[in-house]
C-alpha cells in the first residue's frame, strides 16, 4: 500500500505590507493634479507680475527707470525653475520653490495696496516715479494685474502646500540656527529706507516713517521670512526644505533688486544698505539650500557644527559692534540744525543732542562688558545669558534717544524759529531744517545689532543645552519671587520713574510714543526671562534672573541719567516699583543657585 509522502515544507509567502495611504513629500516621484495646479497658477501669476511692469500702475506717474526687463526675470525665473524641476521628477524641489514664492505673496499684496492708497506715498520707483507734485492719483490696470499676480503667487503656494501634505515627523535639519538668523537679518533690512532720494518729489523713508499699508506690508514681509525659513527646515523631505529656501530667497529678490538697480541707474537716487543687506542674508540662505540640509548619526561631526565657540564667538563680536554703535550715538550729535538766512552767504549750522544721551551710555557699556565676558571662555558661560537680555537695555536707551531727533525732523521747517539774526543780516528772519544727525544713524545701528546680538544669543544657548554633559532639574523654591519679580516689572516699565513740571513720559498704557517699544521690548524680555528660568537648571536660571534684574535696574537709572539731564526731577512710582522688582528677581536667582548647591 502506498503510503504518502508528506510535502517539503514550503517557505511562507510573505504578503505585501499595505501602502502608507497617506502622501508624502519624499514619496511623491512624478507631478500630481494638484502640483500640476499650483504650478498653473504660479506660471499665470509670473505672467501678471511680468505685463504689471509694462502697464502703468497709474496714469499719473510711470517708472523711474527702464525697469520691465528686470522685473520680468524676476517674476519669471522662479515660477520656470519651479515648471523644470517638475518636469525633471523632481516634484518636492517645485512644492518648496512655490511655498517660498507664496511666504512673501501676502506682504507684498499689502505693500501694492499702497498704490490705491495715496500713490505719491509709495517708494516704488521701478513702477511710480512722479515728476511733479501730486495730491493724489488714480489706479492703472497695471495695479490690478499687481494685485492678480500677488494672489495668483499665494494660492499656487496653497495648492502646492495641499500637494504635499505629510504626518511624517520632521527631520533635525543642519543650519537650523543659522538660517533664522539671516532670515531675520533680511528681515531688518526690510524695514530700513529702500533708497535714498535727492528728488523732492519722491519722498524716501523708513518703513516706521511711512503710511500704514506700506507700513503693513513690510512688517508681514519682515515676519514671513523668518517662519518661512523655520518651516522649510522643519519638512519631511530635504527636496522640499531646498526648494522653500530657494523659493523664499527668489522672492526676497523680488522685493530688495528693484530699489538697488533704482539707486544704481538714476543719478537722483541712492543705493541704501537695507536692501544690500536683504541680498546678501538671503543670498547666502540659498548657498546653504545647495548643501546637504540632513543630520544623520554616523555624520557627528556635522551636527557639531557650528560649535559652541564659534556661537559664542559670534555673540561676543555683536555684542561688542552694539556697544560700539551706542557709544558713537551717544558721542555724536542726534539733530542736526541747520539756519538758512535770506540775508546769509552760507547757512548756520549747529547740533542738538538728546537727554537720554547719557542713558544710552550706561547701556552700551553694560554691553560691552557682558561681550567682553562672553569671549573669555572663564566666564562666558554666566556672561552669555546676561548678554541676552542686556541688548534690550539697548533698546530701552535707544528708543528714547531716536524720539528726539524723530521729534524735531518731523517739525520741519520752522519760519522766524527764535527770531534770531544768525545770518549776520539786521532784520532778516531766519528758517531752520532739522536733520538726522550722525549720533541717531549710528543709534538705530545699535538697534538693528542689538536684535543681531539676541538672536545670536539663544543659537549659544540651543548649542550649550546640546552640548551639555549632563541634564538637572530645574531650581525649585523660586517660582514666588520669580513670578513677583516678574509682574512688579511689568508694572515698573508701564509706570515713570521720575516727574519733571511739564514733562509727560510716554508709557505702555498711555502715551505711547517712540520709547514705549523699548518699555515694551524690555517689558516682554524680562517676562521671557522670568517664565524660561522657571524650566531651567539651577546656574542658567540664575544667569536669566540676574539678566533680568540687570534690566529693571537700567529703567530705574534713568531717574538720574534721563531725569538729571531735564532738571528738577523726583522720583515717581514706576522707580520704587522697579526697585522692588529688582530685589525679587535677584532673591529668586539667589535661590536657585543655593537650591543647584543642594542638590547630590
Amino acid at each position: 500500500m502506498a503510503t504518502a509522502h508528506p510535502k517539503p515544507p514550503t517557505a511562507a509567502k510573505s504578503r505585501p505590507e499595505p501602502a502608507d495611504p497617506t502622501p508624502t513629500w519624499a514619496e511623491d516621484t512624478t507631478p500630481s493634479g494638484p502640483l500640476t495646479i499650483a504650478l498653473a497658477l504660479a506660471a499665470l501669476g509670473a505672467i501678471a507680475l511680468t505685463a504689471a511692469a509694462v502697464v502703468p500702475v497709474s496714469p499719473a506717474a510711470g517708472p523711474g527707470f527702464t525697469s520691465w526687463p528686470w522685473l520680468a526675470v524676476l517674476a519669471l525665473a522662479p515660477a520656470v525653475a519651479a515648471v523644470w524641476s517638475a518636469a525633471a521628477k523632481k516634484p518636492a524641489l517645485a512644492k518648496g520653490l512655490l511655498l517660498g514664492l507664496a511666504a512673501l505673496a501676502p506682504g507684498r499684496l499689502v505693500l501694492d495696496l499702497q498704490f490705491a492708497v495715496n500713490g505719491p506715498l509709495t517708494i516704488r520707483p521701478e513702477l511710480y516715479f512722479p515728476d511733479r507734485f501730486i495730491g493724489g492719483s488714480a489706479v492703472g490696470a497695471g495695479f490690478w494685474l499687481l494685485v492678480a499676480g500677488d494672489l495668483l503667487t499665494g494660492a499656487a503656494g496653497i495648492a502646492a502646500w495641499r500637494a504635499g501634505r505629510t504626518y511624517e515627523e520632521p527631520e533635525r535639519r543642519r543650519w537650523r540656527l543659522l538660517v533664522p538668523l539671516l532670515a531675520v537679518t533680511a528681515s531688518v533690512g526690510l524695514l530700513t529706507a529702500p533708497v535714498g532720494s535727492d528728488n523732492g518729489f519722491l519722498l524716501a523713508r523708513a518703513a516706521f516713517e511711512g503710511p500704514w499699508p506700506a507700513l503693513g506690508g513690510y512688517l508681514l514681509l519682515a515676519a514671513a521670512l523668518p517662519l518661512a525659513a523655520v518651516l522649510a527646515l522643519a519638512s519631511p523631505s530635504e527636496s522640499a526644505a531646498k526648494g522653500t529656501l530657494l523659493g523664499l530667497t527668489a522672492a526676497a529678490f523680488g522685493v530688495a533688486v528693484p530699489p538697488v538697480l533704482a539707486g544704481l541707474l538714476r543719478d537722483d537716487l541712492h543705493v541704501t544698505w537695507g536692501p544690500l543687506l536683504v541680498l546678501a542674508a538671503t543670498a547666502v540662505t540659498a548657498g546653504l539650500a545647495f548643501t546637504r540640509l540632513s543630520e544623520t548619526d554616523d555624520t557627528e561631526r556635522d551636527v557639531k557644527i557650528p560649535g559652541v565657540f564659534w556661537w559664542r564667538l559670534t555673540t561676543g563680536v555683536l555684542g561688542l559692534a552694539t556697544a560700539v554703535a551706542a557709544l558713537i550715538g551717544t558721542f555724536a550729535p542726534q539733530v542736526a540744525v541747520t539756519a538758512l538766512n535770506p540775508g546769509a552767504t552760507a547757512p548756520v549750522s549747529a547740533s542738538a543732542e538728546s537727554p537720554a544721551r547719557w542713558f544710552l551710555l550706561v547701556a552700551a557699556l553694560v554691553v560691552a562688558v557682558l561681550a567682553l565676558g562672553t569671549l573669555v571662555p572663564k566666564t562666558a558661560a554666566g556672561a552669555r545669558p546676561v548678554l541676552g537680555l542686556a541688548w534690550a537695555g539697548i533698546v530701552l536707551a535707544g528708543t528714547a534717544v531716536l524720539n528726539t531727533a524723530l521729534t524735531a525732523t518731523q517739525a520741519g521747517n520752522l519760519a522766524g524759529f527764535g527770531g534770531a539774526d544768525l545770518g549776520g543780516t539786521s532784520g532778516a528772519t531766519p528758517v531752520f531744517t532739522y536733520d538726522l544727525g550722525a549720533g541717531a544713524a549710528w543709534t538705530f545701528v545699535a538697534l538693528v545689532l542689538a536684535v543681531l546680538v539676541a538672536l545670536a544669543a539663544v543659537g549659544t544657548g540651543v548649542v550649550e543645552r546640546e552640548d551639555a554633559d549632563k541634564t538637572t532639574e530645574p531650581g525649585k523654591n523660586v517660582l514666588t519671587p520669580v513670578v513677583a519679580g516678574g509682574v512688579l516689572a511689568v508694572a515698573a516699565f508701564g509706570l515713570p520713574v521720575f516727574s519733571v513740571p511739564g514733562y509727560v513720559a510716554p508709557g505702555l498704557w498711555s502715551d505711547f510714543d517712540t520709547p514705549s517699544w523699548g518699555l515694551l521690548t524690555a517689558a516682554v524680555v524680562v517676562v521671557g526671562a522670568a517664565a524660561l528660568a522657571l524650566r531651567s537648571r539651577p546656574k542658567p536660571a540664575a544667569a536669566l534672573l540676574t539678566g533680568a534684574a540687570l534690566l529693571v535696574a537700567l529703567h530705574a537709572a534713568e531717574l538720574p541719567l534721563v531725569g538729571g539731564a531735564l532738571g528738577d526731577a523726583s522720583p515717581s512710582t514706576g522707580f520704587w516699583v522697579a526697585l522692588v522688582a529688582v530685589a525679587a528677581l535677584l532673591v529668586a536667582a539667589g535661590l536657585s543657585v543655593a537650591g543647584g548647591r543642594r542638590e547630590p
